[in-house]
């Protein structure tokens, strides 16, 4: 199995290691041009300190890497990227950027989506391999099955085992101790940058494309136990998801709009929204991140307003 030990520094780490109960972070990237894509989701990334610290500190379960505007990125992860307000963040980024920016400039990062993150205590910090090059900037990958990458998952492993974490890392081979990683739940800020890249960064119903007035909308809401799934989303308008989320439409397991009559008893008004009705949404080609039946069909018996 792959991993990738990616570099960080002490500030981002520390910040993270306090919080209690993290489901997610938001390992970025300051340039924004390159899109990461070293590990396939349930595979491990792991923490490196910059130098002189030369360890591997913690990391996590990678679910996706895509390229953001830095206010979505702090929209969606908040304290999860490893800053205490965007003003920070900001500060954080342009510390490693080569071009100049403005304060009005909503620029571009790259940001590696990780679940349930994990840090280790500073007595079980891990070395870095043998092989590791002083001059790396970003990272590098590593086979955990064969040397030096089995070092790094045997030290990881008992250190591990007293955590939660440990619950997703399991052997297939016990006798070997071969990794084997069981793709990982996703947290909010997760669940929202998946669906705004699944649906292409368009409103489903409009095709609207303008990222700050688009939200990633729960078909089942998280409170009634819908999970953060890609099948249990779709990417909506702002004013779309507030009338999806209090049942004025709903979509049918075919796939089709359907306006409540209630908008127009209710409020005198509706036109923008009655033109839509009947229409079919435009849903991801791929069929495994398509919305779930079972989860439109609690929506249309549960929430809309006939």
């Amino acid at each position: 199995m792959k991993s990738y030990v990616g570099i960080t520094d002490w500030d981002w780490f520390d910040l993270l290691r306090s919080q209690d109960n993290i489901e997610e972070v938001n390992f970025w990237q300051p340039s924004g041009k390159t899109q990461f894509r070293a590990l396939q989701p349930g595979e491990l990334f792991l923490f490196k300190l910059h130098s002189p610290n030369n360890f591997i500190v913690g990391g996590g379960f990678f679910a996706h890497s895509t390229l953001l505007p830095i206010s979505l990125a702090w929209d969606s992860f908040g304290i999860y990227n490893g800053a205490t307000n965007l003003s920070d963040m900001r500060k954080r980024v342009e510390k490693y950027r080569r071009q100049p920016s403005n304060k009005f400039e909503d620029y571009t990062i790259g940001c590696i989506l990780l679940e349930q993150p994990f840090f280790l205590p500073k007595n079980s910090w891990i070395p870095v391999p043998y092989n590791w090059a002083p001059n790396l900037v970003q990272g590098r990958g590593y086979d955990l099955s064969v040397e030096p990458g089995k070092t790094i998952w045997d030290q990881l492993r008992i250190c591990l085992q007293s955590q939660p974490t440990s619950t997703l890392i399991k052997e297939e081979r016990p006798q070997y101790g071969n990794p084997v990683i069981t793709y990982p739940r996703l947290g909010q800020g997760s669940f929202r940058v998946l669906i705004t890249d699944t649906y292409e960064r368009k409103c489903a119903i409009t095709n609207e494309r303008t990222l700050p007035a688009l939200d990633a909308a729960h078909i089942k809401p998280y409170s009634e136990n819908g999970l953060h799934e890609v099948t249990n989303g779709i990417l909506l308008r702002k004013d779309l998801h507030a009338l999806f989320d209090t049942g004025y439409i709903t979509v049918t397991p075919e796939y089709r709009i359907e306006i409540s009559k209630r908008i127009k008893e209710e409020y005198e008004n509706g036109r923008d929204y009655y033109r839509h009705h009947g229409n079919l949404i435009r849903i991801p080609k791929d069929k495994t991140k398509q919305p779930d039946f079972s989860y439109l069909s609690w929506h249309n018996e549960n929430i809309f307003r006939e």
